[in-house]
């Protein structure tokens, strides 16, 4: 019985731990609150300047001018989450490209065949006229 208690328990903090948020792990981790808020909201912005449409600015002006925790923690989740935005972006990309060059290989291919199969016989008719000559 003890053992279904501390299994459900256990389960149940599993769970809800991947509920946090990222500021709630950087709290746990020993960060300030304001260090956190600041780190959230520059990372928020960050993945918005990086063309993030489901993002927006988010920037307390008075906190980032009157306290460094936050202002340092937006900085960095500015920066941290602008970068990763940017190459989520150029992987979107280059996935893209691929897939597009997937399909243009696949449609010359199509292509060679066919022009093989339509001119496969254009050189018979001379070589018919030579094998007749050989009668």
């Amino acid at each position: 019985m003890k053992k279904n208690i501390l299994l459900i328990a256990t389960v149940g903090l599993i769970m809800l731990s991947g509920c946090a948020s990222q500021r709630d792990i950087m709290i746990q981790e020993g960060h300030s609150v304001a260090y956190a808020d600041g780190f959230e909201h520059g990372c928020s912005s960050g993945k918005k300047a990086g063309g993030n449409m489901f993002e927006s600015f988010k920037k307390d002006e008075n906190r980032f001018t009157n306290n460094s925790k936050y202002s340092q923690g937006w900085s960095d989740g500015f920066r941290q989450c602008l970068s990763e935005q940017k190459s989520f972006d150029r992987q979107m990309r280059i996935t893209q490209e691929r897939q597009r060059l997937i399909e243009e290989k696949k449609r010359n291919k199509k292509l060679d065949k066919r022009y093989i199969e339509q001119h496969a016989l254009d050189g018979i008719k001379y070589d018919v006229k030579t094998l007749n000559k050989l009668k």
